[in-house]
């Protein structure tokens, strides 16, 4: 099998080190037989998806070059959240790709209980879905109430009921690209926009 290896560090700087996830993930790859073909590292942030070689990782899940992706831990692979996160992986599941967690042993979509983690994941995202709804509905009223959304006078990009739209569609996994062709605003309005309201939240 095929595998690529992920690994993140939060900052540049050079207090944190990839080698030891490497390391890791390089032996535990061997102890199966599995060849590793490519290796991603990020320095970033992983609340962010706009990490370079995490993007370089899923255009090479969506061309099939590797059988599975191997990280060190979820939180390694992604801290942006439960529904992102859950995206990520199901993404690769569409991608035809597997996933593993060195750590984490339950997040392996290379074994007999893979339907079982999607489920529960699945689940866990749901709820978290129902909490974001609940907040972004108190939100709104309060700002309502208040004159304003996100601590700014009311204006045509301000509308509450676009907003709850834009944050609506983002639960339920579309990209901030495709909120933004949905409602007709450009990216750079609906990241503000979801921004504001979670200052109220």
């Amino acid at each position: 099998m095929k595998i690529a290896i992920y690994a993140r560090v939060s900052t540049k700087d050079g207090r944190q080190d990839t080698e030891n996830q490497l390391r890791q993930l390089r032996a535990f790859a061997e102890t199966q037989g599995w060849g590793v073909v490519h290796e991603y590292v990020d320095r970033a942030s992983g609340k962010r998806g706009d990490r370079e070689q995490f993007q370089k990782m899923f255009a090479a899940a969506s061309r099939r070059e590797f059988d599975c992706l191997l990280f060190w831990s979820l939180d390694r692979l992604s801290r942006e959240g439960t529904v992102e996160t859950l995206n990520h992986l199901q993404k690769l599941t569409n991608y035809g790709v597997n996933y593993r967690s060195f750590t984490e042993q339950y997040l392996d979509s290379t074994g007999m209980f893979k339907e079982a983690v999607i489920g529960i994941l699945a689940a866990v995202a749901k709820q978290e879905r129902v909490r974001l709804s609940e907040r972004t509905v108190a939100g709104l009223e309060r700002a309502k109430a208040q004159g304003r959304v996100g601590g700014r006078p009311k204006a045509e990009d301000d509308d509450p009921k676009l907003v709850a739209k834009i944050v609506r569609l983002r639960s339920h996994g579309h990209s901030i690209r495709s909120v933004a062709t949905e409602v007709r605003r450009s990216p750079n309005t609906v990241l503000r926009l979801i921004r504001s309201i979670q200052t109220d939240l």
